[in-house]
């Protein structure tokens, strides 16, 4: 006797998406009870690519909707207006979103529009405050209320999850699917199946520190902060930096003032995935305001400064492996020599321990997918 297939529909547009919904795509892909859609919305072109590549995961629907300098409501709009066909069109059992963007909230939306149950992936983070981070606070905080299931990583974001009246049964942790991800490309690095980039400008006799950093909220004065703490620390005769610098100009124009020329910097292009996560595995120090790297970083054993003043995170704070320091200039530069010269402090934040997940997320939202499309009604399932 022949079962019907379950049929889903991921919808995502960016880099961190598909990082985390591609180890998602190809276990459902793997497994004979679903059949599987990805419609991809492009809202960031170049970075999206590089990642399916990795995964070798190909759209069935790519709307390729990215305009330069696009504000939120123009993508918003396009995105949702872009989605209805395709939805009409795959007709899917559930539809699946991840994280905390633009197109996360207009996935959910679109679905919701179409009464199709919509799967949450990483539901659950909160800062508690709707501008920070903008706008994806607000996009998770309506993702939420649009969704049917949620996915949580942790059980401090399912905790967050029922207080605000999600019903139990409707939440599940499951671990972070972009540990699934970061740990099958350290593997195959491991492995020598995949490969990062040659690194001759690097000195193996000192001590990398990999920076990332790109948030809106710290456009202007906090960005000035940053680099100022960065070039006192590249003055270090034991320190080399590496600062994949992002393309928005707000980025750009205090990096290059602030950093151009000096000797023990290099500022790079924004990296591909797996040469970033094989540059993370080189690193004696992470310095982010990335949401994604806050939970790869303790997976390679790796402390993290954060360069936020909250963080939806906090998991990895309490576990001691992530510090809070915001664009502080002199606690950055503070906090950054604690880790380069006291040792005990550093052995104690980079101890492999990562309560994000074990890399088995993906066969878990697989079993809940399942669960519940075999005992529910998608007309009812509100």
């Amino acid at each position: 006797m022949s079962h019907k297939k379950h049929r889903t529909l991921f919808i995502f547009g960016t880099r961190p998406e598909a990082i985390k919904l591609c180890p998602v795509v190809n276990h459902l892909r793997s497994r004979p009870e679903f059949e599987v859609s990805v419609c991809v919305t492009a809202q960031h072109r170049a970075l999206l690519d590089q990642v399916l590549a990795v995964f070798e995961v190909v759209p069935d629907f790519d709307l390729d909707l990215m305009l330069p300098n696009q504000t939120l409501s123009q993508s918003t709009s396009r995105i949702v207006a872009g989605l209805e066909p395709v939805l009409r069109s795959a007709h899917p059992d559930m539809v699946l979103v991840q994280g905390d963007t633009t197109t996360t909230f207009s996935g959910a939306l679109a679905g919701f529009y179409q009464k199709i149950p919509v799967g949450h992936v990483e539901a659950g983070l909160r800062t508690w405050d709707i501008w920070q981070p903008f706008p994806e606070e607000m996009n998770r905080l309506l993702a939420t209320r649009l969704a049917t299931l949620h996915f949580a990583a942790t059980d401090w974001a399912a905790g967050n999850l029922y207080r605000e009246g999600v019903p139990a049964e409707r939440v599940a942790v499951t671990g972070n699917s972009g540990i699934d991800a970061v740990l099958y490309v350290r593997d195959k690095l491991e492995q020598g199946k995949l490969h990062g980039l040659d690194w001759p400008q690097l000195d193996p006799s000192r001590k990398l520190i990999v920076v990332t950093a790109h948030r809106r909220e710290s456009f202007g004065e906090g960005f000035e902060r940053i680099c100022a703490a960065l070039a006192r620390l590249s003055e270090r005769p034991d320190v080399q930096i590496v600062y994949p610098v992002h393309p928005n100009p707000n980025v750009q124009a205090p990096v290059r003032r602030h950093l151009t020329g000096r000797p023990n910097v290099l500022l790079v292009d924004p990296l591909e995935y797996v040469p970033f996560v094989d540059l993370m595995r080189r690193a004696w120090l992470l310095i982010t305001d990335s949401g994604g790297v806050q939970e790869e970083g303790p997976s390679l054993g790796k402390p993290i400064l954060v360069l936020r003043e909250k963080t939806e995170r906090p998991e990895a704070v309490q576990a001691g492996t992530v510090k809070l320091v915001g664009t502080d200039t002199e606690c950055i530069v503070r906090e950054a020599t604690r880790l380069l010269e006291d040792r005990p402090e550093y052995d104690r934040m980079s101890r492999i321990h990562n309560p994000y997940g074990d890399g088995h997320a993906s066969g878990r939202i697989a079993d809940l997918i399942i669960s519940f499309l075999t005992t529910s009604s998608s007309q009812i399932f509100r």
